[in-house]
């Protein structure tokens, strides 16, 4: 490992908060990966006949497993789980309800308070609390990591040129950027809501539209000041082409500064994808969303489990991003290096 990275790494470690929150964040996030394997109404294997089947990697239909009807299997129907037992035998995730599982079982109205069979009660609509928010997890992080990715991009390289080549150059992009600041981002949103039918990618692209601007003023800076040092001055006379000098030598200075702000821009995706779904204005009601769920605990304030749950869990994860962004903030100090 190159020694100043190095170095940054023991200072992060050094701080023993951001460091607890990383690995719990890792942990959290990894084990959302695995939804499908920990909350599913689908067995995760199936011995039938002598042979091996996996429901949760592909459909069967309720013939297939002697019944009558050419229709998906359901694995909760006693007809359905004799048929499967008579021939062999199946194993059920530790939750067997999916994000999107109605359970029709349940002895009181939905939302049904916890329970053995359902650990932190349902929702409004009879669906497992805990694998919504499994699944909502792992979608809200990811959703998260590819608007930071996304927009971080376009915002570092747009700030790139601003700076490198600075006079009507800067000057234009700098109009442009005023101007789409100043678009109400919340209209346009509910525009879009009411013409299409949102979707993840929908969402993920008129955020990124509006969010590739964060870093854009601070790489703006760093190229300002660094475009005239000696060895971009050296690199010029060489002949090195401009794009060159911008992505191969000033850009990796540039980067050190932005990076301390990752995490803060990861929660504030979080953040933004939580708010438009409690609004009515983001996913569609067949994703798993947290923000359907801190909805669900405004509605039904007769069921307060929703609502202390969905706090404790978006309450936890940002302030999570928020420690983790502390210590990379420390670790990129140059006050505090060796």
């Amino acid at each position: 490992m190159n020694p100043a990275w190095k170095n940054k790494w023991l200072n992060f470690k050094k701080n023993r908060r951001a460091m607890i929150a990383a690995v719990v964040f890792l942990i959290v996030f990894v084990v959302s990966l695995f939804s499908e394997l920990l909350a599913n109404d689908k067995p995760l294997i199936v011995k039938y006949k002598g042979e091996f089947y996996f429901p949760i990697f592909k459909s069967y239909t309720d013939k297939f497993w002697g019944g009558d009807f050419p229709t998906p299997a359901d694995y909760k129907d006693p007809y359905v789980i004799q048929n499967i037992q008579r021939e062999g035998w199946m194993i059920m995730p530790p939750i067997p309800f999916s994000y999107n599982t109605v359970d029709y079982e349940i002895d009181a109205p939905a939302p049904s308070a916890p329970d053995k069979r359902h650990w932190l009660g349902t929702d409004d609509e009879g669906r497992d609390i805990v694998a919504r928010i499994l699944y909502g997890i792992r979608l809200s992080v990811v959703f998260a990591f590819l608007l930071t990715l996304f927009s971080s991009t376009v915002g570092i390289v747009i700030g790139a040129v601003q700076g490198y080549f600075g006079g009507k150059t800067d000057i234009i992009l700098q109009r442009f950027i005023e101007i789409w600041e100043s678009l109400p981002q919340l209209f346009i949103l509910i525009i879009v809501a009411s013409v299409f039918l949102p979707t993840f990618w929908t969402i993920l692209l008129i955020l990124m539209l509006f969010s590739w601007t964060s870093l854009t003023t601070m790489v703006r800076a760093e190229f300002l000041r660094t475009r005239n040092f000696e060895y971009v001055m050296a690199a010029k006379a060489l002949g090195v082409g401009n794009f060159r000098i911008i992505f191969r030598h000033i850009l990796p200075n540039a980067l050190v500064t932005s990076i301390t702000f990752i995490p803060f821009i990861l929660s504030e995706s979080i953040v933004a994808l939580t708010s438009l779904d409690f609004l009515g204005l983001g996913l569609s009601g067949e994703y798993p969303s947290l923000g359907d769920l801190v909805r669900q605990g405004k509605d039904n304030l007769q069921a307060p489990w929703i609502g202390i749950t969905i706090f404790i869990v978006l309450s936890g994860l940002l302030t999570m991003l928020i420690f983790i962004g502390e210590g990379v903030r420390d670790a990129f100090d140059t006050r505090k290096s060796r």
